[in-house]
């Protein structure tokens, strides 16, 4: 088990005020790419929760940890990468447990972040995640909501055997 990730907290108001900022300039240029009716989905879309949440949880991925010797990695590459995906995955269920929102930010310059909270070059920053105290976990994700993008059906990803072979779709 090589546990690749770390956690670094972020409540300094400095510090969130510093990354809400980036994140604004970074998604203003990519709103800059959109028109018509696409730039104004986008414009809907809530981007507050760094600040409204007070806390900011950096997830890092060391590719160092556990050796050169990690079992999957000589086949599988990014296996490292995947396990901090997954512990990622694991504290969102935990905090949706608890009663707490998870937001995943996602209009950053890694660069920018690394320096931010001070991570070393090898560890690469993977997500911020904004948690706090919500008054209610809505049954649809924001950018569903809001009409950015909708799930596609499981249907359309579920596949028999062989990719592209139509799979029934489970009903209980």
């Amino acid at each position: 088990m090589s546990q690749p990730w770390d956690f670094v907290l972020v409540r300094s108001p400095d510090a969130l005020s510093a990354f809400a900022d980036h994140v604004a300039l970074e998604r203003d240029t990519f709103a800059a790419t959109l028109s018509g009716e696409r730039a104004e989905t986008f414009s809907r879309i809530k981007v507050e929760g760094i600040r409204e949440s007070r806390l900011g949880i950096v997830v890092g991925y060391d590719p160092t940890r556990g050796g050169p010797r990690v079992l999957g990695r000589h086949a599988i590459a990014d296996a490292g990468l995947y396990s901090v995906v997954c512990a990622i995955q694991n504290l969102w269920l935990a905090a949706t447990a608890e009663g707490l929102g998870v937001g995943w930010v996602s209009f950053y310059r890694e660069e920018f972040l690394r320096d931010l909270v001070g991570m070393p070059e090898h560890v690469r920053p993977v997500a911020w995640l904004c948690v706090g105290a919500v008054s209610e976990l809505p049954d649809v994700p924001d950018l569903e909501r809001y009409g950015w993008r909708h799930r596609s059906p499981l249907a359309s990803v579920l596949h028999e055997e062989r990719y592209g072979v139509s799979a029934s779709v489970p009903t209980a």
